[in-house]
């Protein structure tokens, strides 16, 4: 996107905030600053307040505080929460920064300005927390209803919209909703997902390895979206003839749910290609239990390798671990595999640094072709350097328990593998769309409306949409697109409620990041090319701003600290002590 459209971007989104909302919190701005401003004139500790300053300040403040936390956040805490930070910020930015500017004086951010404008800092924090707190008892009692949660209860709504998923595409469509709402397009809107969190899965890998907690990547769905009607169910069924989908039996008896359009973001499930064994024998790394599963089946692997005295050839079968697929998943795993056996090493004397082999199989000749060739190189050198073995130009032709097959006629014996090779859109997908979807997946116009289906779209993994970038190329089933598909979808979906024209979706991939463990990875953003403790800083900086929700952001943060002075731990979280990889299907 240009800069011209960036900022047009961002105006857009200044427009959708409604005046009402900003209104009712310039309001109780003013009605904070009351007390607020009593006690600091009692204090007498800052000196005479400018009167332009007394009269914009709690206003403008009110405003932003109501638009920041009225549409997302509920809850006495975290609203107040957020009106200390807020606050904080108002501080910073005024009696710091443009105040003393205004006046002429020289920018001075040193400890001693701060001491001086400490009581104002207080007043700030004061002033914040109480504006947020009104602001909620407005929500409460009704002038902000119009404008948050009341949107999903009102009769008068454009029409009903069934999302199905609760990935970035799904969770992404229901927030643009929730932001439509606030603009007075009412539409009922209900999201239907088999699990009630969102998974922020570019960090899977590092919660295989220990590196991170697995609640820490995984937001709430109805914190995401805390103004939606939310069902953790799975879907059975759906009738397109009668626009009903059918919510599977479970906790809840079966239900039907209606709907004017339908919305596919079903993600994709691991492809096994049909190979003998695979599905049976392979680990997965989609989900937070495959995550766990993959880290609890490694310490186990250490665990028999050092207590017990097993022939060599077992030995050797358990101290190695194979990866199948040299894409972005395949490249982390595998990396975040050796720093974890590594890593934990020191726990089993019994076990030499020399003796874990780790070997990652690919089908081409060089690793991650999302990437430019020389980063693609440069990844390959820096994990062979580390001691981790390619099998390129090779397909896994099958798996046993002990031993992954090759088609090339070789044998690698292990008792871990895992399989990134190959993904496919839900099942669900095929059974709605029939003829419709292509390899699996739903074919759509490029406003992601189905083809040769009514009413219903599809966005995601899931969904083969057309790039206008390029003949017969499609957009790539990557987070940064599903959040943006999801976004214009919804205004997509509204503008059809409204009798307008969809519009076509337009979007550049931003770049590309790949952490290829040990603080090394490889980066490539609007055609500049990153690598080493750069990439890996970058990688991380990106990827953390990008996680739900400060507290989240705080979790991962402060894990990676811990990781950094502190040994992974060896606690293995499941009872049972399978004597192969489990899988559950």
């Amino acid at each position: 996107m240009s800069g011209a459209g960036e900022w047009a971007a961002v105006l857009a989104k200044v427009r959708a905030v409604p005046a009402g909302l900003a209104a009712w919190g310039a309001l109780a701005g003013i009605a904070a600053a009351v007390p607020v401003g009593a006690l600091l004139a009692l204090h007498q500790a800052s000196g005479p307040v400018d009167l332009p300053v007394l009269l914009a300040y709690p206003p403008v403040m009110g405003a932003l505080i109501a638009i920041a936390t009225a549409p997302r956040l509920r809850g006495r805490v975290p609203i107040a929460s957020a009106g200390l930070v807020m606050g904080l910020l108002g501080w910073l930015v005024w009696s710091l920064t443009l105040d003393p500017w205004l006046r002429g004086e020289r920018l001075d951010w040193s400890i001693v300005s701060a001491a001086h404008a400490y009581p104002v800092l207080v007043a700030d924090l004061a002033h914040g927390s109480l504006t947020a707190l009104l602001v909620q008892l407005l929500r409460a009692i009704g002038p902000l209803r119009a404008g948050t949660d009341a949107a999903k209860d009102s009769p008068a709504t454009l029409g009903r919209v069934v999302i199905v998923g609760s990935g970035f595409a799904g969770v992404s469509a229901a927030k643009r909703f929730e932001r439509l709402a606030l603009r007075n397009i009412p539409i009922d809107v209900t999201l239907v997902g088999s699990s009630n969190f969102l998974l922020f899965t570019p960090m899977l890998a590092e919660v295989a390895s220990g590196a991170l907690e697995p609640a820490h990547i995984s937001a709430p769905v109805r914190a995401s979206v805390a103004h939606t009607r939310f069902r953790n169910r799975t879907v059975a069924a759906v009738d397109t003839d009668r626009k009903l989908v059918e919510l599977a039996p479970g906790a809840a008896p079966a239900e039907w749910v209606p709907y004017d359009h339908l919305v596919l973001a079903v993600g994709s499930v691991p492809h096994f290609l049909g190979l003998p064994g695979v599905e049976d024998f392979a680990m997965t790394l989609k989900d937070l239990h495959d995550a766990t599963a993959l880290r609890d089946h490694v310490l186990e692997q250490l665990e028999q390798a050092d207590s017990v005295e097993p022939d060599p050839a077992e030995r050797a079968r358990m101290l190695t671990f194979v990866v199948a697929g040299g894409g972005f998943a395949g490249a982390e795993a595998v990396a975040e595999l050796f720093d974890l056996v590594h890593g934990v090493l020191p726990f089993f004397p019994g076990i030499t640094p020399d003796e874990p082999r780790f070997v990652l199989v690919h089908s081409r000749e060089h690793i991650l072709p999302e990437l430019s060739a020389a980063l693609g190189d440069y990844a390959m050198q820096r994990l062979r350097a580390r001691g981790i073995e390619f099998r390129l130009t090779a397909r896994v032709s099958g798996a046993t328990p002990v031993e992954v097959r090759l088609d090339d006629g070789g044998t690698i014996p292990t008792r871990t593998f895992v399989w990134t090779a190959g993904n496919r859109p839900s099942p669900l997908v095929r059974s709605i769309g029939g003829e419709h979807a292509r390899g699996g997946a739903l074919a759509t116009d490029s406003c992601f409306r189905v083809t040769g289906l009514e009413d219903v779209w599809a966005i995601g993994d899931c969904a083969r949409i057309p790039d206008p970038g390029g003949p017969d190329t499609f957009y790539p089933p990557t987070a940064q697109h599903a959040l943006r598909e999801g976004a214009a979808l919804a205004d997509n979906v509204a503008s059809v409620l409204r009798g307008r024209t969809p519009r076509e979706f337009r979007f550049r991939t931003i770049g590309v990041l790949v952490a290829l463990g040990h603080r090394t990875a490889a980066a490539e953003i609007r055609g500049h090319r990153f690598s080493g403790f750069a990439a890996w800083m970058m990688w991380r900086a990106i990827y953390l701003a990008k996680l739900p929700g400060v507290e989240k952001r705080v979790r991962v943060l402060l894990d990676w600290v811990i990781d950094l002075v502190l040994p992974r731990d060896i606690v293995v979280t499941r009872s049972e002590s399978p004597t192969r990889p489990e899988r559950v299907r």
